[in-house]
């Protein structure tokens, strides 16, 4: 059984990411949770891989085109297919933007690496996340304007939501081989049990 230090987690920067030069701050905002670095890929995603790391069955897509349509009708706007046709296009739109260009995959590792990262990651729309994560501070998107234009709301990083995802999406992106086993400086800092001989006691 892993020690709860050797969690690991998921995160893709987006296209909009890379073409916004914003690779460097999110990398910065990750790295200074003490959290480490085990494996980095950049590449353009195939249309086969997106929708394996999508996962998404017809029940997501009945929800998130159900929120849709409440928006549409709120703003006036005829409604024009069934929930489920929505979100399968909200579900082919992501497919299709994060195939647009590369993107960076990472892994990271540590205590509490999935929530530590969704924490700092943010909501999923930008909007509405708090204030200080990621997707608040450094873009404006939302769903509404994002649904007004027949696109994927565009929140530069992906993260895993929980453990498990965090497994099946890592063996999505990266072989075993791929990601790299270290000792980290920070780990005696972070996890020691006895830091006595800091002062060479």
């Amino acid at each position: 059984m892993k020690h709860q230090k050797e969690e690991r987690t998921f995160v893709l920067i987006k296209p909009d990411g890379i073409q916004r030069s914003l690779i460097g701050e999110i990398i910065h905002r990750l790295e200074r949770t003490g959290l480490k670095f085990v494996a980095f890929k950049f590449l353009v995603p195939t249309r086969e891989q997106c929708i394996a790391h999508y996962n998404k069955d017809d029940v997501w897509c009945e929800k998130v085109g159900a929120r849709t349509i409440v928006e549409k009708q709120a703003k006036g706007m005829p409604v024009e297919k069934s929930a489920l046709e929505y979100g399968r296009d909200i579900l082919e739109g992501n497919v299709r933007f994060l195939t647009s260009g590369p993107v960076l995959a990472i892994s990271l590792e540590g205590n509490q690496a999935v929530g530590i990262v969704k924490k700092l990651v943010g909501g999923t729309e930008p909007l509405t996340s708090d204030v200080g994560t990621i997707r608040a501070d450094l873009t404006i998107d939302s769903y509404a304007i994002a649904n007004v234009d027949g696109r994927c709301v565009r929140n530069l990083v992906h993260c895993s939501d929980e453990t498990s995802e965090a497994e099946r999406e890592t063996k999505l992106w990266f072989k075993e081989e791929e990601i790299i086993k270290y000792h980290h400086i920070n780990e005696v800092v972070l996890y020691d049990v006895d830091l006595g001989h800091i002062l060479g006691e």
